[in-house]
């Protein structure tokens, strides 16, 4: 009896490890890395905040109420805080933990939707981060959204999705890299 529990507990666990998984997306967007710095090694802490409603970063709708959520493989807050810093240190910023300039991202949304149709998929990508800069005087406050838009006549894979969110990302990034409002507030203050 005992083999045969061991037996059967085997062949479980096994066909558990072969069960397919989940699909995900990897977030990986590239800063905005500057050719000439804009700041003179002014210093600044990093910090963020993810206040997304769902830490999901897709949703596929197969239609007939089949909704699924697609999970990202990494922490998407820390994923964009380490590239804004890394955009920062190109720009010509010390980032450092505790100082008296402090620039804060909060992620508000970063979603794929994809609905699919027997012949094709639309693609809606949504990104919004709003930036925080402050020091105890002064706060500079500003939302950098975008928004994407693609069909195919295919369904989207795993790919798709990542290629549209990630995209999106660095433009958002891009976008915050040469906001003259945001550099002139932290060189001014930081």
């Amino acid at each position: 009896m005992k083999k045969l529990l061991l037996v059967s507990g085997l062949v479980i666990g096994l066909s558990a490890c072969s069960a397919p998984q989940e699909p995900q997306l990897t977030v990986a967007p590239q800063p905005t890395i500057s050719p000439v710095p804009v700041a003179q090694n002014k210093s600044v802490a990093v910090e963020s905040r993810d206040l997304r409603t769902a830490q999901f970063v897709a949703v596929v709708d197969n239609g007939r109420k089949n909704v699924q959520p697609i999970q990202s493989t990494s922490n998407v807050r820390v994923v964009l805080e380490d590239a804004l810093t890394r955009q920062l240190n190109s720009q010509g910023y010390r980032v450092i933990t505790e100082g008296k300039g402090k620039l804060r991202l909060d992620l508000l949304d970063a979603l794929v939707k994809v609905e699919h149709s027997v012949f094709s998929h639309d693609m809606i990508t949504n990104v919004q981060i709003q930036l925080v800069a402050e020091t105890g005087e002064n706060k500079f406050v500003k939302r950098y959204t975008g928004k994407s838009t693609s069909e195919g006549a295919t369904s989207a894979s795993v790919e798709d999705m990542e290629i549209a969110l990630n995209s999106l990302l660095e433009a958002v990034l891009q976008d915050i890299a040469q906001d003259k409002q945001l550099l002139t507030f932290m060189n001014e203050n930081f």
